[in-house]
């Protein structure tokens, strides 16, 4: 199907931001955003028909996250956060997709467990793609070349979230499997590298230790994106007005399941969203 025409624009300050992810993982992106910047407007796309994009080639998410960033300049958006921590790994695959400024979730993140470490032992949590790309290690070592690095998949976590099962004996238990190995290998530093990840974090930390610093990369994007929008001279000024007008949601699939889901984190009450082809971009 041939793409969209894209209408040329110049953004302001009053413009929204860009979110998307592959689901509803991106929601704590959203969340750090709303916190920390809550005069900016956000229009987030959720690809739940294609979730989850970890197990999928990297010529699959680039494509996919190609069409996603031709459907948020629809929505003439001035800055596009990239709230997968698997898209972000393939961030540079994007970058003549767009002229607006990109930010994923990787960097951040990267940079502040490089802050937080002690003994240069950094472990990662993620999909099996961000695992496999090795991107928080190269980011982390051009900081700290000497830091030892240690990732592990962890791809039940996203399923478990998505169906609810925040605080769940399942969910402890796999992530005890999980994470058996990080715990015994002496690191002081754990990146939840998906973005799901932060939803069950009482529960990784508890498993970890209060001798781990967890590094929430949701939280570390937000402040990346006020310094950027700052920078750029896109900082909304005018105070919010919120409702629809602030705040819109667009998913590929499931708008019900999506719109409970996105209630129950953001606690912004009717939040509505809607449905449309991403193929069609």
């Amino acid at each position: 199907m041939a793409n969209r025409q894209i209408t040329e624009y110049t953004p302001d300050q009053t413009a929204p931001v860009g979110v998307f992810d592959s689901g509803v993982g991106g929601l704590t992106v959203v969340r750090e955003i709303m916190r920390q910047i809550p005069d900016e407007k956000i229009v987030y796309f959720g690809d739940t028909a294609r979730v989850p994009y970890g197990s999928k080639s990297r010529e699959t998410v680039t494509r996919y996250s190609k069409q996603i960033i031709r459907f948020l300049q629809t929505r003439q958006v001035k800055a596009i956060v990239i709230a997968c921590n698997t898209a972000s790994a393939y961030a540079d695959d994007l970058e003549q997709e767009t002229e607006l400024p990109l930010v994923g979730v990787v960097k951040p993140g990267a940079r502040a467990a490089a802050a937080a470490t002690l003994n240069g032992k950094i472990g990662v949590i993620g999909t099996e793609g961000t695992i496999g790309s090795r991107i928080y290690s190269r980011y982390i070592q051009e900081l700290i070349p000497e830091a030892q690095v240690i990732g592990r998949a962890c791809p039940l976590f996203v399923p478990l979230v998505e169906e609810g099962l925040l605080k769940d004996p399942v969910t402890d238990e796999i992530a005890r499997r999980y994470l058996k190995e990080l715990t015994g290998s002496g690191i002081d530093t754990l990146i939840l590298g998906c973005t799901h990840y932060p939803l069950i974090r009482s529960t990784l930390g508890r498993i970890v230790g209060d001798k781990v610093t967890l590094v929430n990369p949701a939280y570390e994007t937000a402040l990346e994106l006020k310094s950027l929008l700052q920078e750029e001279g896109l900082l909304n000024r005018e105070p919010a007005k919120p409702g629809e007008d602030q705040y819109q949601f667009f998913v590929s699939d499931a708008v019900d399941k999506f719109r409970q889901f996105a209630n129950s984190i953001l606690q912004y009450g009717a939040l509505a969203a809607n449905r449309i082809n991403i193929e069609e971009y």
